[in-house]
């Protein structure tokens, strides 16, 4: 059998660079984090006692330094053979290269080599971006100018958010501009804001202003007063205003209307859009996020008027209890979501608390979030002297108050921490002193550069709800190279064991068996991160758009389309 110390050298440099990519993904710059050592190690082996180096002294046929035993020769004769480039390099630095493997240094790669090959790989992608941004600004399929309406009750205004759907309808809407393509988003936004304003391609609509102005608490506060004026108001001025004339100019429009407040409202804009003849060049699609509100929704003129879609297998089984057979076009995430944790910050935080297990929690106050669950586990890791730490963001649902009564009935010390200031920096300050705290709960928004700060640094992040229509947070969770521990409803993303910890039960027992094992073995804990973040990448919401929605329209596009713009999603919320 081979020697083990063979086995690393043997992998090919491409593999090599993977791991270092791997590496510089992660939080720590410094080796002494367990993803940046794990790393090193494949990137840096030692060669081997007795091993030789393949190939002639500094030839064309060196295999990049890697020097394997007698025995193993065999292998290379499988590899693919280097580039012509890559020879002239061997011809010229060989030497160098095995003076340094002589003296039992790592593998020398030239930096120009590496550079290079970087420069070659972002140069094709700019040439792929611009090519796809060039045809999506066109907006077009056939010749016709295509126009999208987002109808929405949660938008990007802080008076806007509650929970998941706001993330949603912000990436959905900016990767739609960031294609090209003319687009609205029409929500009960801020009444202190401007009604109407524009931002490139994206138009952002504050509706119901005049009905917020009388409910400062919130987009729910006056939920069914807004819900009337909704439906009353939008569909004709919609309609009349944008619908008509870009219709009349030969154009084409689709609108996606989300949740249960939006399906009267959508009723009404099939009647009118039939009335006046012009049903056929507008698509009306209505999404359910959740099964709030079914029992109310007038199902049959519901299916009459628009096409159906939900956003998980899970939900779709659910909907059929209501004689629905639904469309299934998953939720996604903006670009932004998979930019990289500030190194610094996600540092800091685990230096601070590098005693305690940290879990994160960022969920409603509701029964199916599993919230008192996620007490009682709390409690059984501190009687087992885990030393836990539940960083805790709710909302403003009055459950709250049953959660909080859990943690004092369970002898947990409690501790409210309001950031000082917004981002990651405010978060790092709220976390800084904790104390003997079982539970910090904190008191204020978070945004989307702290949240990718709190995933990644925490030692897991509970979605481990009961009723989970997808799973929005695992998914972001995932994205910043947090490990994520979700239920098993409508989490069809995650693999257990692969790229997350999934569990079934609400036991305590549960998940510690599982948090346990991956603490013995951070080896798969690292792994378990890196397969979370390629499985989030294939959600990213233009893949979603290409994949499951834009071919359900008949507009697939005839090649990739471009990523969107980095900035979109914080140009959105700005």
């Amino acid at each position: 059998m081979m020697p083990s110390r063979f086995l690393l050298t043997i992998a090919s440099s491409e593999d090599s660079t993977m791991a270092a990519s791997h590496a510089r993904a992660e939080s720590a710059p410094s080796a002494s984090s367990p993803a940046g050592v794990g790393a090193a190690r494949v990137a840096r082996s030692p060669s081997g006692a007795g091993g030789a180096p393949v190939g002639g002294a500094g030839g064309a046929g060196s295999r990049r330094g890697t020097c394997l035993p007698s025995g193993a020769r065999i292998l290379t004769m499988l590899a693919p053979r280097p580039s012509a480039t890559r020879r002239r390099w061997h011809a010229t630095h060989g030497g160098r290269r095995r003076r340094s493997q002589d003296a039992g240094a790592p593998p020398f790669r030239h930096r120009n080599e590496v550079q290079g090959k970087q420069r070659r790989r972002r140069g094709r992608r700019r040439h792929r971006r611009a090519r796809g941004t060039a045809r999506g600004a066109r907006a077009r399929e056939g010749g016709v100018r295509l126009q999208f309406h987002v109808v929405s009750f949660e938008g990007p205004d802080l008076y806007a958010r509650a929970g998941g759907l706001a993330t949603r309808v912000e990436g959905l809407a900016a990767t739609l501009s960031a294609l090209g393509f003319e687009t609205h988003l029409w929500f009960v936004g801020d009444p202190a804001l401007p009604g109407h304003e524009q931002r490139g391609t994206l138009h952002l609509h504050r509706w119901c202003q005049w009905v917020s102005a009388r409910h400062p608490g919130g987009v729910y506060e006056g939920e069914r007063a807004k819900e009337r004026e909704l439906a009353a108001s939008l569909p004709r001025f919609l309609l009349g205003e944008l619908l008509a004339p870009h219709l009349a100019a030969g154009g084409r429009a689709v609108v996606l209307a989300e949740e249960w407040q939006t399906a009267h409202a959508v009723i009404a804009l099939d009647a009118l859009l039939r009335a006046a003849g012009l049903r056929e060049r507008v698509d009306l699609l209505w999404n359910a996020n959740n099964v709030y509100g079914f029992h109310e929704l007038p199902w049959p003129a519901l299916r009459a008027a628009a096409r159906i879609t939900t956003v998980s297998r899970y939900m779709k089984h659910r909907m059929r209890e209501w004689g629905v057979d639904a469309l299934v076009v998953p939720n996604g995430l903006a670009e932004t979501a998979f930019e990289p944790p500030c190194r610094t910050s996600v540092a800091a935080l685990r230096s601070r608390l590098h005693d305690r297990t940290v879990l994160t929690k960022v969920a409603r106050w509701d029964p199916d979030k599993r919230w008192v669950e996620t007490i009682d586990l709390v409690a059984e890791l501190k009687r087992r002297a885990w030393r836990p730490l539940l960083v805790a963001r709710g909302g403003r649902e009055p459950y709250g108050d049953e959660v909080r009564r859990a943690m004092r009935a369970r002898g947990l010390r409690v501790a409210e921490r309001r950031p000082p200031r917004p981002g990651r920096e405010g978060l790092v300050e709220a976390l800084w002193d904790t104390g003997d705290a079982d539970v910090v709960e904190l008191c204020a928004h978070l945004d989307a550069d702290a949240r990718r700060v709190l995933f990644r640094g925490a030692d897991a992040v509970l979605a481990n709800s009961g009723h989970e229509p997808f799973g929005l947070v695992g998914l972001e969770t995932m994205a910043a190279g947090g490990l994520a521990c979700t239920g098993c409803s409508g989490e069809d993303y995650a693999v257990p064991g692969h790229n997350a910890l999934v569990l079934e039960t609400g036991d305590p027992r549960e998940f510690m068996a599982l948090f346990a094992w991956l603490r013995t073995h951070p080896d798969e804990a690292r792994a378990m991160r890196r397969a979370g973040r390629s499985t989030a990448r294939r959600y990213a919401w233009d893949e979603v758009l290409r994949r499951a929605l834009l071919p359900r329209l008949g507009l697939a596009p005839r090649a990739e389309p471009a990523r969107a713009a980095p900035g979109a999603a914080a140009r959105l919320t700005a």
